[in-house]
This record gives C-alpha cells, sequence and structure tokens, in this order.
C-alpha cells in the first residue's frame, strides 16, 4: 500500500524545466509567456571561446578545438550549473542561427546534465505560439551547423593571429589587426577610393526651355531629341549651336505627341537585414550598429505597460523574405478591415530569393503582432525604437497589399528638327502608398500643362547649362552593406560587427556619412593586397561562405575546408614575412622642426601620434585627431597657471581641450572651462559647458554641486518672454531653433530670428 502511494505522488510530482537564453531581457518576455514552472536563465551571449594568446586548435590532429570558459562568465556558468540541478528539463534556446546553434553546444558542454532531459529549442518571434510550440517540439543539437560556426571561428583566428601580428612588425603598429572578411570590407573601401582618385571628369550640357500656351502659365521642357534620334551636347560648341537653331526666326514649336500610360507599382519586399540598414541609414540616418541595437531590443521584449514584455518582431538576422502562412494571413484581415478589399491583391505576394549564398533559414523581418500598430504604443517605445519599429511595421503591411497604379503622361514638343520633353505620374489607386505615405516620388504629382497634340506653344526662354560627370560615390555604411550583399561576403549576423571593426581601428572614418579610408587603412590594405591577394578579394572570400553553408548540409566537412585552407595560407604567410618590407607611414606632414617626414606612431597606451622619422636624433611629436587628422595649433589663453602664474594656452587632447602651461619648468595642466557668460538664474553663479559620463555636453552652473541648475542646449542670455525662463539654443536636423529651458513652457522661435 505504502509504495502504491509513493508512486502515485512521484507521477503526480510536477516536471520543472529550465530555459536558458542569450540576453536577461529576452528572458523577462519568455517567463510572461512560460509560467512558474520554468525557470528563465541567461548565458548573456558566448560562455566558452578559444583561450587567449594560444591558436585554439591542432593543424596536426584534424584540426582539434580547445575551447575555455570565457574568465568573466565563470559565475554565469556557476549559475547556470546550480539552476540545472533543480529541474528535470533543459531547453537550450540561443538567437536561431549557427552562432546560436554554437552557443547552445558550449552551454550544454559546461553544464552538468546527467539525469536530465536536454533539448534545443529555436523560435523566430517571442510570441506565445512560438514560444508555447518550440518547447512542444524540441530537437537535438545541430552539429552540422555548430561545425559551420567553429569551421568560421577557425578561419577567423587563424588569419587573424597569422596577418596582424605581420602588420606590427612592418608597420610599426601594435594596433593594428586583419581579418578574413574586415580587411576584404576595407578593400572595397580602399578600391572605391582608387576609382575616385582616377576619376577624369567628361563635359557635357544639358538644354531646358520655357514654354507657354496662350495666356496659360509657363512650363518647363527638357531637350531630349535630334532628328528623333539621343542628342548628345558634349562641348558648348554643341550647346551654342542648338541654342542658335531653336532661336532662329520662323521656328515654330508644336506638341507633336501626347502619351498616356498605365502602369503599376509593386511594394517592396518585406525587410531582411540589410535592408532594414540600408533604409534605416536613408530615411533615418542610423549607422547599422545602432540600428540592429534598437532591432535587437524590439525582438527581445518591450515593457507595454499592464500587458508586460512584449517581443514586437521576429528575429532581425536574417536573409529571407519569407513569410509565414500565420502572418499571412493576419496581414490580410488588417489589410482588409482598415482599407478594404481592393487594398489587398488576388492572390498573396510572394518575394524570390536575392543576392548570393541566401540561407533561408528564418523569415523577413516583421512585426510579431500587427495589431500593435506604431501609433498604438508609442507611449511605450523610445523615440529610436518607435521610429525603427514604424519602418519594420509599414514596410511588412505594404508588402503584403495591393499594386499602386499609377497614369504616367509624357509631352514632347518639336520645333527646328528638335523635340522637348516633359512628364509626370499621378497615381490614380494608392495600394501599398496608403500605407507607406513616404514612398519616394509618386506621391506628389506635378501639374502639367493643358495641352493637345498638334497646338503650337511659344518659346520663352532658352537655359543651356554645363555639367561634368561625377565620380562614383564613396560608400555609406549602408552602400557598403548592399555591395557585401551582393558579393556574397559576410553574413547578415556579421555585417554591423565588420563595419564597427574597421573604423574602430581608424582604418576608415566617416565624412558627412561617407566612408574614407585613411591613410593607415590604405596603408594596410595595399600590403595586404600585395602579398595575399587571393586571400583578401572579393571572390575568394564569397567563396568560403558557400563552403561554410556546404558544412552546415552535410555537403563537406570542416576538416577538409580547413586543410585545403591552411597549408596554402601558411606558406604565403611565411613568404610574406621574408619579402614584406618595413614601411613607414607617412602623414604627409613634414616636421617642424628638422624638416623629415612626419610619420603615424602608436604610444604604448595605444594612442595614434604624429612621430618624426629622424627619431631618436628627433624626438618631435604631433597629437593627431580622433579621425587621425593633425591637431590644432595651441591657442591662446586669458587663464594663468595655478601653479607659477605662467601664461596658460588651449591645447587639444583625445578627451577634450585642456589647458597647458607655456613656462617650461612647469608645465602644469589644467581642466578647461568654457564660460558662456550667462549667469545663473538661481544663484550668483555663472553657467559654464560640461560633459556628461556619456560624453555628451550641457551647461550646469559652476556652484555645483550647491546649485544644480543645468541646461542642455547652449544658453543664449536672453529670458522667455512668456515665462521668464532662461532660452536655449537647440541643434536639429531641420535648423537650428531657440527654445525655453522650461519643461512645461512650449515657446521656441527660429534662430535666424
Amino acid at each position: 500500500m505504502a509504495k502504491t502511494k509513493e508512486k502515485t505522488e512521484k507521477t503526480e510530482k510536477k516536471e520543472k524545466s529550465l530555459v536558458i537564453v542569450e540576453s536577461p531581457a529576452k528572458a523577462k518576455t519568455i517567463k510572461k509567456i512560460l509560467g512558474e514552472s520554468f525557470q528563465i536563465e541567461a548565458s548573456y551571449g558566448h560562455i566558452r571561446d578559444f583561450p587567449k594568446k594560444i591558436m585554439g586548435f591542432d593543424a596536426d590532429n584534424d584540426f582539434a578545438l580547445t575551447f575555455a570558459v570565457i574568465p568573466e562568465k565563470e559565475k554565469v556558468v556557476k549559475k547556470l550549473n546550480d539552476a540545472a540541478k533543480t529541474v528535470d528539463n533543459i531547453y537550450l534556446a540561443p538567437d536561431p542561427d549557427r552562432e546560436g546553434e554554437a552557443i547552445a553546444w558550449h552551454i550544454a558542454e559546461v553544464l552538468n546534465t546527467k539525469g536530465k532531459n536536454l533539448y534545443r529549442i529555436e523560435f523566430n518571434e517571442i510570441t506565445k505560439n512560438a514560444i508555447q510550440n518550440a518547447v512542444i517540439n524540441p530537437r537535438p543539437i545541430d552539429m552540422d551547423r555548430v561545425h559551420a560556426q567553429q569551421t568560421r571561428q577557425v578561419l577567423d583566428r587563424l588569419v587573424g593571429y597569422k596577418l596582424s601580428p605581420l602588420l606590427w612588425d612592418k608597420l610599426k603598429n601594435r594596433t593594428l589587426s586583419a581579418g578574413r572578411v574586415q580587411s576584404v570590407a576595407l578593400k572595397l573601401i580602399c578600391d572605391r577610393e582608387k576609382e575616385i582618385e582616377a576619376f577624369v571628369p567628361v563635359e557635357y550640357w544639358t538644354i531646358t526651355a520655357d514654354f507657354k500656351k496662350g495666356k496659360s502659365d509657363p512650363f518647363l521642357a527638357e531637350l531630349t531629341k535630334y532628328k528623333d534620334k539621343k542628342i548628345e551636347l558634349n562641348n558648348q560648341k554643341d550647346a551654342d549651336k542648338a541654342v542658335s537653331d531653336l532661336n532662329a526666326k520662323n521656328v515654330e514649336f508644336k506638341v507633336d505627341k501626347i502619351t498616356v500610360r498605365n502602369s503599376q507599382r509593386k511594394p517592396s519586399a518585406p525587410f531582411i537585414t540589410s535592408t532594414l540598414q540600408r533604409e534605416a541609414s536613408n530615411k533615418l540616418g542610423y549607422g547599422v550598429g545602432k540600428t540592429m541595437q534598437v532591432a535587437q531590443k524590439l525582438y527581445e521584449g518591450i515593457e507595454l505597460g499592464d500587458k508586460g514584455p512584449v517581443g514586437l518582431i521576429t528575429y532581425m538576422r536574417t536573409d529571407s523574405t519569407r513569410i509565414s502562412d500565420e502572418a499571412t494571413l493576419a496581414a490580410k484581415e488588417f489589410v482588409v478591415n482598415a482599407f478594404g478589399e481592393k487594398y489587398y491583391p488576388k492572390e498573396p505576394n510572394v518575394y524570390a530569393k536575392k543576392g548570393k549564398n541566401v540561407q533561408d533559414a528564418h523569415e523577413a523581418i516583421r512585426p510579431t503582432y500587427i495589431e500593435y500598430t506604431p501609433d498604438s504604443i508609442k507611449q511605450y517605445l523610445s523615440s529610436e525604437q518607435n521610429r525603427v519599429y514604424k519602418l519594420i511595421w509599414e514596410r511588412f503591411i505594404a508588402s503584403q497589399m495591393a499594386n499602386a497604379e499609377v497614369e504616367n503622361t509624357s509631352i514632347e514638343i518639336d520645333g527646328a528638327d528638335y523635340t522637348f520633353r516633359l512628364g509626370a505620374g499621378k497615381v490614380t489607386f494608392k495600394g501599398f502608398l496608403a500605407v507607406q505615405k513616404d514612398d519616394e516620388e509618386l506621391q506628389k504629382a506635378e501639374k502639367m500643362p493643358d495641352l493637345k497634340e498638334g497646338e503650337k506653344v511659344d518659346l520663352l526662354e532658352i537655359h543651356p547649362k554645363q555639367n561634368f560627370t561625377q565620380p562614383p560615390a564613396r560608400y555609406t555604411e549602408a552602400s557598403l552593406v548592399k555591395i557585401m550583399e551582393e558579393y556574397g561576403i559576410g553574413r547578415p549576423s556579421t555585417y554591423a560587427p565588420i563595419i564597427s571593426k574597421i573604423q574602430q581601428k581608424n582604418y576608415v572614418i566617416k565624412e558627412e556619412k561617407s566612408l574614407a579610408p585613411t591613410q593607415l587603412g590604405r596603408t594596410v590594405d595595399e600590403q595586404l593586397g600585395k602579398h595575399f591577394d587571393d586571400i583578401i578579394n572579393y571572390e575568394f572570400t564569397a567563396n568560403m561562405e558557400n563552403q561554410l553553408d556546404e558544412i552546415a548540409e552535410k555537403i563537406t566537412t570542416s576538416t577538409k575546408v580547413l586543410t585545403d585552407f591552411y597549408k596554402p595560407f601558411i606558406d604565403k604567410v611565411e613568404t610574406a614575412n621574408q619579402q614584406m618590407e618595413k614601411v613607414d607611414i607617412l602623414s604627409g606632414e613634414m616636421c617642424p622642426n628638422c624638416g623629415k617626414p612626419l610619420a603615424l606612431r602608436t604610444s604604448r597606451w595605444g594612442t595614434q601620434f604624429l612621430g618624426c622619422t629622424g627619431y631618436p636624433e628627433c624626438k618631435t611629436s604631433v597629437p593627431l585627431t580622433k579621425d587621425q587628422k593633425k591637431a590644432p595649433d595651441d591657442r591662446p589663453s586669458d587663464e594663468k597657471c595655478e601653479k607659477c602664474g605662467g601664461e596658460m594656452v588651449i591645447r587639444y587632447g583625445p578627451y577634450g581641450d585642456y589647458l597647458l602651461c607655456t613656462n617650461e619648468d612647469c608645465k602644469n595642466k589644467q581642466k578647461l572651462i568654457v564660460k558662456t557668460g550667462v549667469k545663473c538664474p538661481k544663484c550668483d553663479g555663472e553657467l559654464i559647458q560640461k560633459r556628461s559620463r556619456y560624453g555628451k555636453i550641457f551647461y550646469g552652473c559652476n556652484k555645483y554641486p550647491d546649485c544644480d541648475v543645468a541646461l542642455w542646449g547652449e544658453p543664449t542670455g536672453e529670458k522667455c518672454p512668456e515665462c521668464d525662463s532662461l532660452l536655449e539654443l537647440k541643434h536639429y536636423k531641420k535648423g537650428d531653433v531657440i527654445k525655453c529651458s522650461s519643461k512645461t513652457c512650449k515657446y521656441q522661435k527660429s534662430s535666424e530670428e
């Protein structure tokens, strides 16, 4: 009887489960869905890696790998093991990609899972259905995907560990690094810069003219043809002849042809990683790293009041435009209810795969709950989160809607064998443009003149214009992602880290949103190109991505891919070590003391400066700005040295300007206080420029901490005419504005006023 009772109690005992994800934000959202019988813990990303200062693999033993727990993650591993002791089931739920699969494997390797059920689960969205379905349908860890990711790690480690020391030695700079994909991204930027420098502008002319019919308003048309062939005006002589012919006496101009053509405009596919990054760059001005950070938070979960944390978008690292049946039906229901049957296509829109090496493993980036429109949850999102979410939500809904219908009108005007043309498009049915209201040029139709074929028009004035062809534009972060995707270089998860890396290393700087190579970057690219041109190139890098795909698909093996790469690569490194010359990275500046060239140097603390190539005879050094430009010269100041009373100058520093005593025996440094001359409204102090712990400039009272007055905008010294608070100058993309510093007062005026 006692045994039966014991067995019944054991059967009725509710199993406990542990779910391990990568981030605590995601853990919080999933906890709400799975309930009390599930304990959710986070690994905080990777928990193991190759040991530091050694390669981490044995090339003579089929590339056997050695991993070690990352020192900073030892407490995390202990916490995960403690949690695992108290549960029956362990679900490994890192991100649904190869890197996530590898993290799941590493977690499994360090956990004591004896007597436990160990499962791998994955989901593309953090919703109730997706999470519960994942738990109901677990699977084993996919070792082929793990091996593909580990092969990537070995290749990146091998290239980095062999090429970086080579650069340190030959370019005399220990801050340098090289990478299998990073160096190819740098090559793209350097190659584009060479194209720009080699570009020779070609002259050409265009001609427009003002016409008028009777008493109606004038209109502008462009010269397009001569004797029914496309006109080419290559110089001023050609343009002058055309102008002379058109201005000749007795030349009549009449409407030769009016063409009205109806066309349809298709919506764009829902976002994948690269297109989201490009759109956020073009429309919001966000860098790819910032876009992915914001999207990550939207994916992991945002607190929506009493609804708790909600994952708002699907997984944001994807190259697939595929949409689930459930999402397709939800989109149809929303479109029909919000806009009507006519706005939904007869058949759901399906978008083809684009680009090389598309894995198509996940869905496109889309909202998880369509009913959460951007306006309905705006109060819960930061400005950046709302703007990115709005992009994603509108793009997805528009992608599922009917085509826009456009009426295109073209008018041709003939005279003296020349043809002028004007045209415009008018939206006759909005279709998807009802949602994507900011979608390019079709939203506003130009007013066309009321003309009929055969009617005469009067020529009022001709406008010849000299033009020159333009060189190709430098890459922006967005266009670099696009070209990398087209070449098959990298993967959705690697675009942002690669672009961030080449900027952190000062190989590339941003100039008005464009990426320009520094002299350091160009030198690194040149040296790698001379000795590793068959490895640091587009085709090889894209082909290696293909081989990683083939490992995941069981077409080839990790050992074969690594073996084929290893020996030829090591031979090249040895050859380069013998043949690569030591190079000074010259800045183009000359030493002010001895006249010898100044070269880029790195201090023992990692900061870069210009040093004289005549060292050690000449020890001249010149500081550099963060973008590797020569720091400005010392500037005079009215301050006196606190120690010796000597004159102080303002000197540039990497962390901000500071005061330096000119007395050679003193050389005292003092903090530079930028005064505004504006009195504090609260005490007898003065407002001075300060910098927050995050580096943002603000203006606070110099009597702090006794007085806590602070403004984020520059104080103008004026008082608000409505509430008597201080006015401050605020800088926005659309222009500068002077606003009241009081949060409760809405007074503002243009800075021009």
